[in-house]
Order: C-alpha cells, then sequence, then structure tokens
C-alpha cells in the first residue's frame, strides 16, 4: 500500500465528534470531488476506506442514497476503482442544495458557510485531502498535493490554507494536464499538514524518515571523507616510495642520514601507513609534523638526483 493510501485509510479511521465538522470533511469530499453539480454528484477513488466514509457520511447527512460500483484496473499494479454516484437526479439537487450552492452558479466556489468555525476547518481539508489529495513516500520526496479540476477552487483552497496559522504553509498552484494542483513542499509544512488533518502516525512517519536520512547522509559524509584522506593517502605514500627507490637505486639508502634512512626503510615497510602511525612506528616516536619534514628532505634528494 502506497505511503498517500496509509494516509487516507488513517484519516477515515479518525473519528469526526460533531456535526459542524462531519458536515464540514463532506463538504470537502464532494465540492473537490470528480463532479459535484445540481444534476451529477461523483466520486473515484482506489481507496476502499475513502469509498466507505463519502458514502456513509453523504447518507447520513443528506438522506440521498449513494451507489458504489467498483472495477479492477493493473494500473501501478492491480487495484480496485471505486466510482460513487448519486443516480437520482433529485437527490443530486438535494446535496447541492444542502450545500448552500444553486443552479446558475458562474463557477464552483468554497461556500464558507460549511466550514462552521476554526474547529470545522481541519475536517473540511480532511475531506479535500480524502477526495483530491496524494502524498509522496518521505523515503522519494516531500511533496503534498490536491488535484483540483476548477481553477476558482483552486485558489480558494490555496487561499484557505495559506490563511491557518497553525500550518505556516506556503502553498502554490499550477496546471497540469488541464488539473489545478495546489501543492506543498518541505517535510515541516508536510509534517504540519497531516497532523492538522488528523493523520499523526503518518506525520511521525515522516520525522522517522527524516532523522533516518540525517544519519544516512552523516554517516555518507563520514565515510567519503574518510575515503578523501585514503586516497590522499595513498598518493603520497605512492610518491614517496617512488622517490626512496630512485634513491636506493641511484646511490643506496645507506647513503641517507639516519634518521632519514630509518624513515625511508620504515615507509617501504608500511606503504598504508598515515603520517601519524609512521611517527608513532619510529623509536623514538616523533609528531607528525616531524614525519612530513623528513619525507620532504627525501623528496628533494630525489628530486636532485639524475633520472
Amino acid at each position: 500500500m502506497s505511503f498517500s493510501k496509509e494516509t487516507k485509510v488513517e484519516l477515515c479511521a479518525a473519528a469526526v465528534p460533531e456535526t459542524a465538522q462531519q458536515i464540514a470533511e463532506a463538504y470537502g469530499m464532494v465540492l473537490f470531488s470528480k463532479v459535484f453539480s445540481s444534476s451529477a454528484v461523483t466520486l473515484t477513488t482506489e481507496s476502499r476506506p475513502v469509498a466507505m466514509t463519502y458514502s456513509e457520511t453523504l447518507s447520513a447527512l443528506t438522506g440521498t442514497i449513494v451507489e458504489l460500483s467498483v472495477k479492477l484496473t493493473r494500473r501501478r499494479g492491480e487495484n480496485s476503482i471505486y466510482t460513487l454516484s448519486v443516480p437520482d437526479k433529485n437527490d443530486c439537487r438535494i446535496i447541492f442544495d444542502y450545500f448552500g450552492h444553486h443552479t446558475g452558479q458562474p463557477s464552483l466556489r468554497i461556500n464558507r458557510a460549511n466550514i462552521d468555525g476554526d474547529e470545522a476547518l481541519p475536517y473540511f481539508l480532511r475531506g479535500v485531502f480524502l477526495s483530491c489529495g496524494n502524498v509522496t513516500n518521505p523515503e522519494k520526496d516531500y511533496h503534498l498535493e490536491f488535484v483540483v479540476p476548477h481553477k476558482n477552487l483552486a485558489s480558494d483552497l490555496e487561499r484557505i490554507i495559506s490563511e491557518v496559522s497553525e500550518l505556516n504553509a506556503d502553498p502554490h498552484t499550477v496546471n497540469r494536464k488541464g488539473s489545478y494542483v495546489v501543492y506543498m513542499k518541505g517535510s515541516d509544512s508536510i509534517q504540519d499538514m497531516l497532523t492538522y488533518m488528523g493523520a499523526p502516525m503518518s506525520a511521525l512517519s515522516i520525522i522517522q524518515h527524516k532523522m533516518v536520512k540525517s544519519v544516512r547522509n552523516r554517516v555518507n559524509r563520514k565515510i567519503n571523507s574518510e575515503t578523501a584522506n585514503s586516497n590522499k593517502t595513498a598518493a603520497a605514500s605512492a610518491r614517496q616510495l617512488r622517490a626512496i627507490k630512485l634513491i636506493q637505486d641511484k646511490q643506496g639508502l645507506e647513503s641517507l642520514p639516519d634518521d632519514l634512512r630509518e624513515l625511508a626503510q620504515l615507509r617501504m615497510d608500511n606503504p598504508e601507513f598515515n603520517l601519524r602511525e609512521l611517527g608513532e612506528a619510529l623509536v623514538p616516536p616523533i609528531s607528525r609534523s616531524g614525519v612530513n619534514h623528513r619525507l620532504q628532505r627525501l623528496l628533494e634528494i630525489a628530486e636532485g638526483l639524475p633520472k
């Protein structure tokens, strides 16, 4: 099951305590569904819990009959497509009127009379998300969106989300294949939105994935740093070994002062050692800077020899 579907399951399982909040949730679902007019009311979803919530809530509030049909599809794996429709034209008009809409409106707009106070607003946004929302798996990206069929509805939704002080959200709208997509980016904004709508476990999942990503990134940076240091050590060691071999072939290591001869032999015996390890292996031990100084002297001697 996708992360988006899991989120909708969690939202559908959450209680809606008051009638005003039930109205707000149902309104979000019908207004942002596939079809909402005085002659047709239809919702299409891949989530059975969403289908049941829509059908039961709408029937309970308006006393109308909602029919359910199911179709199997192999799109993105084998899924069920649930289509909920109101077969009776008179029932469609009852629902349209119930939410304060009327025939002849130039375009659908959000009727805020159905969102009775700040306590109802989370339920309205929950209904909108159940109807047309999606949230990306946090393992891949931080993205939450609402795919809206009408431009004015998208503008109204973007404005309402922006007005919610608890969210501190910055939604944007784009046109995608004839639909208007209101979307949010950023893990913090999406966590807040999911919590606000009533899906705290989904929000917690984003926090957990973010923590895992943070740890993974720190580990990768450390590995990369250690790899880079190892590569630098290996390259420096190879250069030093070439210089020592040249000295050995041209004049012999016995020509070197005792301190350089000891270090040259130690380097040949331990090509993988870094400066600290070379210094600790000398008798008596010396510092990294002391080792580096002696190696530079070996390199200078080698550079002065005929190739």
